[in-house]
């Protein structure tokens, strides 16, 4: 069981309204969304494309459901823009999720990214990086994660399929070489588990780095029909190789007993990425709870 005074309990807006490709969910609301999650049993979220962008507002609408922010997506672009200008981004977004109640941001390399190609299949075609954008990329990380701290919060990267850090060795190489004092993991269990990646080793590698955790599942049979057939990224999304815990073919239990045996402190966050006409979004939501709830006590 986990502890509920350590570990807390979110789920990502992507069920409702993708960012990526904006049709899907087009006709669901900001209010809806975040009514839905408290509904369902959430107290924390992401933010997406749909959410105010004015603070208070946005503080207004979570508190009146008994929600908080948890940390937002972030796009850097560290190995192919200058670093003042990332800067100059990374420090806006941190600064609106402080006065929004978070403590992380979540970072992800966009730089050479195939992740947004609709029509590049994500197993071909991936950037690998020499160790000169590899210094960019950690350099780079290591200034803004000292920022994030200077501000009490946390800079989390999150390791994803088509980007610069998708293999278990680039995430091996990404965590040997960033300053453990600065920069953090976001472990994702979808991402792992696609990428071909046992998540089970690489929780347990790096539980003590982690600083916020995605519960995202995967149909097996549509994530290899995705590499049979040389699906984007994007078109996996569409066609169901995500899920939410419980409704695909990740083990979770090794991972929740990994988290509970540990000092992790934080939120874990339902993020599945589907068609919400195809999966409507309360349902899986509720799914989503059930199954955690019986599963950790939370």
């Amino acid at each position: 069981m986990l502890d509920k005074n350590k570990v807390s309990l979110g789920i990502a807006p992507i069920g409702w309204t993708n960012d990526d490709m904006p049709d899907l969910g087009a006709e669901n609301t900001f209010q809806q969304c975040v009514s839905e999650m408290a509904l369902a049993g959430f107290t924390g979220c992401e933010i997406g494309n749909k959410y105010p962008t004015d603070p208070d507002e946005l503080n207004k609408a979570l508190k009146l459901r008994g929600m908080t922010i948890c940390n937002s997506w972030f796009s850097s672009f560290l190995v192919t823009q200058p670093y003042e200008e990332v800067e100059k981004e990374f420090v806006a977004k941190l600064d609106f999720l402080k006065a929004v109640g978070s403590k992380v941001i979540g970072v992800s390399e966009q730089s050479y990214s195939i992740q947004g190609m609709m029509d590049q299949p994500v197993w071909e075609g991936k950037h690998v990086m020499n160790d000169d954008e590899w210094k960019l990329l950690v350099d780079g990380l290591n200034k803004l994660g000292k920022i994030a701290r200077e501000k009490d919060m946390y800079l989390t990267f999150h390791h994803h399929m088509g980007t610069v850090v998708q293999t278990e060795e680039e995430i091996d190489r990404f965590m040997d070489s960033v300053d453990p004092e600065y920069v953090f993991l976001l472990f994702d269990s979808g991402h792992c588990t696609f990428a071909g990646i046992d998540p089970v080793k690489v929780l347990g590698k790096y539980i003590d780095r982690t600083r916020h955790i995605h519960l995202k599942d995967v149909r097996k049979e549509m994530a290899e029909k995705s590499k049979a057939e040389r699906w984007s990224f994007l078109k996996g999304v569409r066609n169901g190789v995500f899920t939410v815990p419980g409704d695909g073919d990740v083990d979770f239990a090794p991972l929740f007993d990994i988290i509970e045996k540990s000092d992790y402190e934080g939120y874990v966050l339902v993020e599945a990425e589907q068609d919400p006409a195809v999966a409507n979004p309360l349902e899986y939501a509720i799914k989503a709870r059930k199954y955690i709830a019986e599963k950790t006590g939370l």
